[in-house]
């Protein structure tokens, strides 16, 4: 594995989702809902990138429908605090096409 990958603090390479990827996805959907304000009838992870701090910060980018995107910011805490993801924040209005960035 490539050290920038490795390197705390640092945000790694997009990559595109994966089937645990998707399943923190639809942990946080009901948060990401709420703090839109809107129903997601489609709700289907993409890509995303991943930030090691005390923990993992994911920024994942969400398939909501139509040509619209939502990228997520997703905190998950070491396996020894046994929490479940948290959604940090949302940004709404994205497209396919907008780079997943640190927000």
């Amino acid at each position: 594995m490539d050290d920038k990958k490795m390197m705390c603090g640092g945000l790694g390479d997009a990559q595109n989702a994966s089937e645990e990827i998707q399943m923190i996805c639809d942990g946080v959907k009901s948060q990401a809902e709420e703090k839109s304000g809107k129903k997601y009838d489609v709700f289907i992870a993409k890509r995303f990138k991943k930030q090691v701090v005390a923990g993992t910060n994911f920024f994942i980018k969400v398939h909501v429908g139509g040509d619209e995107h939502v990228h997520l910011r997703v905190f998950k805490s070491l396996p020894c605090h046994n929490k479940e993801p948290e959604l940090v924040a949302i940004k709404e209005r994205m497209t396919h096409s907008d780079q997943i960035e640190h927000f």
